[in-house]
């Protein structure tokens, strides 16, 4: 059944629109053989049914394994502290065998020296290492005091950096093998990006 409201409207549309010399007009059905014979005038040359016989029928799923990017080859660890007038922040980079970058940031949210906001630099970075299960590491910064003091070439007289030399040292035993180094700030330009984006983040308690 048809609603006479619909028609009413209907009817004030073509009053309205005779003025313009518009003449409306019912649409009609569309049969699905015309959409059909459209279909069929306009096949592809190279059209080649598919083929529903799969061979593999029980194959649940295909994925490839690689070979285990730690074996023989070293991860890297890129660190540095920020201490400065605006705040304290952290940066370290994990860098692949293969070359892929993983970034790890803090705000260190207490008043500390340059030196230790290194060591809590490289502590979350190790940390981060050993989460990954990474097992021969190098560590590379460029605060000399830092690097010689776990190196073991230099004493740690500072009270305020003992126990963080002391838990680096606890840290390394979870490594097959781990070495440090030195490296010139302008070489660690991206743990020290990090690091100095991090002392300016405002916290809001």
């Amino acid at each position: 059944m048809e609603s006479t409201a619909l028609n009413g409207i209907l009817a004030r549309w073509q009053i309205l629109l005779s003025e313009f010399d518009i003449v409306y007009v019912n649409q009609k059905a569309v049969k699905g053989s015309a959409i059909a014979n459209f279909l069929a005038s306009r096949a592809l040359e190279d059209y080649e049914p598919l083929n529903f016989d799969f061979p593999n029928e029980d194959l649940m799923c295909v994925a490839t394994t690689e070979e285990d990017p730690q074996e023989g080859h070293p991860w890297k660890l890129n660190f540095d502290g920020a201490s400065n007038a605006v705040g304290n922040g952290i940066g370290a980079v994990l860098v692949s065998p293969n070359g892929e970058h993983y970034p790890f940031t803090s705000k260190l949210d207490f008043d500390c020296t340059n030196n230790m906001a290194e060591y809590e630099a490289c502590i979350m970075g190790i940390r981060a290492a050993i989460e990954r299960k990474i097992n021969v590491l190098e560590v590379y910064g460029d605060s000399v005091l830092v690097i010689y003091q776990l190196k073991g070439e230099w004493e740690t007289r500072d009270p305020k950096l003992i126990n963080y030399r002391s838990l680096v040292l606890e840290l390394i035993k979870e490594f097959d093998d781990i070495v440090f180094y030195y490296l010139p700030r302008e070489e660690n330009q991206m743990a020290d990006a990090l690091a100095t984006l991090a002392s300016m983040i405002k916290v809001n308690k």
